[in-house]
């Protein structure tokens, strides 16, 4: 939106020394000779994923030498001038509802840019400035941005979960206390005022991926949320605080419904609103499919988790529909899993990523390694990819090949997550010996600071992006190891 504007309005800033500058400095020959036509279609070479169809290319230059002219000349400019005013009322729209921050730190920049051009003193403006630093941190090399504005409500619940694996939690009740609180804090407790007429899901009751100022809300990001809630619910308040209230529960329960395809499953920010056929539409060059909002495997699979630890405890509500969601949503586990065994993972890397959550979902759904031929592959397609040492270690290159890719070393979340898969498949009681081997290697691993190092990034979008989420190096390792310890104790009982 704020690029459609941009060039709509055809703006133009003034032209500085600093400007100058940096034209010098960004583009590779003079500003003066480039031929901006050729650029149109020139992407570079690093950055060419996915390269756009001809039909494309034909499509864009005869919008851009036929339409564009037109749009420029009245009376038809008045349609543009219109144009251009809905989209600052969409901007302004998700200004507002974000609290300013925007979906990422790209749309935030443009966004501001956007206000600006609109009025300089303009209020939007104005409180765009204070939520820049809600991006920026700063590295042992300087200044950064992040891609988002946090993973705080995502790796919160996270942690929640890992710390109840242990079995300590009596040990470390004021971290979790601390940590309920943030949770309950986070919640999104109201739509945002006519959504729906602009395009966007409902948000009451769920959980953003960061704070409840983002305001976007994501159907993982607010099941994961409620598992943890519910599973604090069940430790005594004198430890961890008083439990949510039952309405706000609820209402995280109709939010996760509403996210619901047609056919059980699960995507991200909204339901799959269209067909794929759209994806002719995207020019991006460097993403995959980002025109609809697909189910996959991670999402589906943590909304049925939640669902089935909220059927354990308030069985009465809704319970029609949560059977409904969960018997499609196991359906769909199930078709996804690859002849290997494995489950592709959209949002890490990769295949361990998400087998991991597959499992875990067939796992809640009542599959079982003696009752599931998809539990028994996935079994088999972990234990085929453990390294000698005992650990796992897969490259970011699988998201792109979409093949599993042997990184060569062991990595401590890569191992995590394949020894939390195994043992929600029933690893401990058949054969420990490769949990005890991979354990091993994460606690020769572990730091004197009791960290777990930081290794190649985990987090991937799009196929294509990669990034780091800060605190799986310590969750990941601290849950699998405490759920393997609970685990060897309950067998010895």
């Amino acid at each position: 939106m704020p690029m459609a504007y941009l060039y709509g309005k055809k703006f133009v800033g003034p032209i500085t020394q600093t400007i100058l500058a940096l034209r010098e400095e960004l583009y590779s020959i003079p500003y003066d000779t480039i031929d901006w036509d050729k650029a149109r279609h020139s992407c570079a070479k690093d950055d060419l994923r996915y390269p756009r169809s001809k039909v494309q290319n034909i499509i864009f230059s005869c919008l851009n030498k036929f339409v564009e002219p037109m749009l420029n000349c009245w009376p038809i400019k008045k349609l543009r001038d219109k144009a251009l005013d809905n989209l600052m009322e969409h901007i302004h729209y998700q200004e507002e509802n974000t609290k300013y921050i925007c979906i990422c730190p790209i749309d935030k920049a443009l966004n501001m840019i956007c206000s600006w051009v609109e009025n300089p003193n303009s209020d939007a403006f104005k409180q765009h400035l204070p939520r820049i630093y809600d991006y920026l941190w700063i590295a042992e090399d300087g200044m950064k941005a992040q891609v988002y504005d946090g993973c705080q409500s995502w790796e919160t619940a996270f942690i929640v979960q890992a710390f109840c694996s242990t079995d300590l939690v009596n040990e470390f009740g004021p971290t979790l206390e601390r940590a309920y609180d943030f949770i309950k804090k986070s919640q999104v407790i109201e739509n945002h005022p006519n959504y729906q007429s602009y395009y966007r899901h409902r948000s009451k009751g769920s959980w953003t991926l960061s704070t409840g100022d983002n305001g976007w809300s994501v159907s993982d990001c607010t099941a994961e949320a409620v598992k943890a809630l519910l599973l604090l619910s069940k430790t005594s308040p004198n430890l961890v605080g008083h439990p949510i209230k039952h309405e706000r529960i609820y209402d995280a329960i109709d939010c996760i419904l509403s996210f619901m395809n047609k056919d059980g499953t699960f995507s991200t920010y909204e339901c799959k609103r269209t067909a794929s056929w759209l994806e002719i539409l995207n020019p991006s060059e460097s993403f995959l499919n980002i025109v609809v909002d697909y189910p996959s495997v991670e999402c589906t699979s943590s909304v049925l988790e939640a669902l089935i630890l909220f059927k354990e405890l308030y069985p009465p509500y809704r319970s029609k529909q949560i059977e409904k969601c969960i018997k499609d949503g196991a359906a769909f586990i199930e078709n996804k899993q690859r002849k290997d065994g494995s489950w592709y993972g959209t949002w890490s890397i990769c295949f361990t990523y998400g087998t991991l959550f597959a499992v875990k979902g067939l796992v809640a759904a009542g599959r079982t390694y003696d009752t599931s031929s998809s539990i028994r592959k996935a079994c088999n397609f972990l234990l085929s990819k453990q390294l000698i040492t005992g650990g796992w270690g897969e490259s970011y290159l699988s998201s792109e090949t979409e093949d599993y890719v042997d990184g060569g070393t062991p990595h401590a979340v890569n191992t995590a997550w394949a020894m939390l898969a195994l043992i929600y498949a029933g690893q401990v009681e058949r054969d420990p010996v490769p949990l005890y081997q991979a354990a091993r290697e994460l606690i020769n691993m572990q730091l004197d600071t009791g960290e777990f190092p930081q290794q190649e990034h985990i987090g991937c979008f799009n196929s294509s992006l990669y990034y780091n989420y800060a605190n799986y190096r310590n969750l990941f390792p601290i849950w699998a190891l405490g759920e393997f310890r609970r685990r060897l104790l309950a067998t010895k009982r």
